[in-house]
């Protein structure tokens, strides 16, 4: 056979493999599909049908072995993403007035919040750096802190 036949049989191979992977969603097939395109790639260049069949099988190792633990270790982790006011716990900010339990503002994170101290018997006077603890509602609950 030519080249060209081989190429196309490795290129229908990856495409059969790909669409069987967009059905089982298991990434497996997907870089065995991979695998097989790499492997057209090799038939093209005009390697020995039993060359192609060991690039078919060392590139499979390759992927499966180097890039399957990777994909399922980040799969299998928590999302980092923190948004909204979530991520504004441990934030600083700069009281702009007296907080005390009563009353108060603070500028963090270029945004004005009402305030209010994490202990109740606290006072942070204007200009004092603070620490996000939690937000309650529209209220950033906050203590003093030294930097």
């Amino acid at each position: 056979m030519g080249e060209w036949p081989e190429s196309l049989a490795w290129l229908v191979a990856a495409g059969v493999l790909g669409i069987a992977e967009v059905l089982t969603l298991t990434l497996v097939l997907g870089l065995l599909g991979g695998a097989a395109l790499l492997t057209a790639g090799a038939a093209a260049l005009g390697a020995p049908i039993p060359l192609q069949f060991v690039v078919f099988g060392v590139m499979s190792i390759v992927l499966l072995g180097g890039v399957l633990p990777v994909a399922r270790r980040h799969r299998s982790s928590p999302g980092q993403l923190v948004s909204g006011a979530a991520a504004l716990v441990g934030a600083r900010g700069v009281a702009l007035e007296r907080i005390d339990v009563n009353a108060g503002t603070a500028k963090i994170s270029g945004e004005v919040w009402t305030a209010r101290p994490a202990d109740p018997y606290d006072v942070i006077e204007q200009g004092a750096r603070v620490s996000v603890v939690t937000i309650q509602g529209a209220t950033a609950i906050v203590f003093e802190s030294e930097v």
